[in-house]
């Protein structure tokens, strides 16, 4: 299978597309930590198009993937051809994870890891690859080093891939989720230091499919105690108020366990809960 480009993209994204493929082509068998997100997904593509039956596409499920990204990795995978199997993992059984420290997520990519390790030795002695991209370097990820500890390459940051660049690439080669909004897991609704449960992250997700269902298809619930504060990108907070209505979001939002509901005026915007960090670094340096 030889991917086609049915758009045109720029000569410097036409060259990071070749290098991808070459990238992936010298590896020669991988086994791709694979969500199903716009990055994950065109590693995989690309994988399949160069390495054929030497590609297996992995999926980690727990309570803090959402049921219908799981479907979409599913659906997306065969799409695209690549064999495809899932592992449970269990980071929510480990206090690192479940107390929701600020390094949550070297909790989270440890468990991973340590699955798709095991798998990629069954799996013709393969090298684990990710989709991390370039912009992750600059942001805070704990499970980026989870996976540089485990030995997982990242093609797309080798080859400082940007995130614009993955979108217009997919795009180009026709992939219908090209614009695909992110989704990190449900985890990432809980301020650092609130405890994580089974429970707690099935309201989340029953929430964020409710809005989905209502038309809203990039949002998050996040968590504040017991309540819930929706986000949304700033263009769609007034259908929000004026076009749903109110009392159906409030009755649904209580049957499924939250106290209160709130709407963040400032709108979606991804790492948010990171700020947190930066607030408490200022904090220490104050009182220093």
């Amino acid at each position: 299978m030889i991917l086609k480009l049915q758009e045109d993209l720029n000569a410097p994204q036409l060259q990071q597309l070749e290098l991808l493929r070459d990238a992936i082509k010298q590896i020669g068998k991988v086994c791709i930590a694979y969500s199903g997100g716009v990055d994950s997904s065109l590693i995989a593509a690309i994988a399949k198009e160069q390495l054929g039956t030497n590609a297996l596409a992995v999926t980690g499920v727990s309570d803090s993937l959402a049921p219908h990204l799981r479907k979409e990795a599913q659906q997306q995978a065969a799409w695209i051809g690549i064999k495809h199997t899932e592992c449970i993992t269990n980071e929510l059984e480990s206090p690192d994870y479940n107390q929701n420290p600020v390094d949550r997520c070297f909790a989270c990519k440890q468990e991973l890891h340590t699955h798709l390790a095991n798998i990629a030795s069954n799996f013709k002695e393969s090298q684990v690859i990710d989709g991390v991209n370039f912009d992750d370097l600059g942001d805070h990820r704990p499970g980026i080093q989870a996976a540089r500890l485990a030995g997982v390459r990242s093609p797309l940051a080798e080859l400082k891939i940007r995130k614009s660049t993955i979108r217009d690439i997919s795009k180009a080669l026709g992939f219908p989720w090209w614009d695909k909004p992110s989704q990190p897991c449900l985890a990432s609704r809980f301020p650092y230091g609130e405890s994580i449960s089974s429970l707690r992250l099935a309201q989340v997700a029953k929430g964020e499919q409710w809005l989905i269902d209502h038309g809203f298809s990039e949002v998050r619930v996040r968590i504040q105690g017991l309540g819930a504060r929706i986000e949304l990108p700033v263009d769609r907070i007034n259908d929000l108020l004026i076009k749903l209505r109110r009392e159906e979001l409030i009755t649904y939002f209580l049957s499924i366990g939250f106290t209160s509901i709130s709407v963040d005026l400032e709108g979606l915007i991804s790492g948010k809960l990171n700020r947190e960090l930066s607030h408490k670094q200022t904090s220490y340096k104050d009182e220093a």
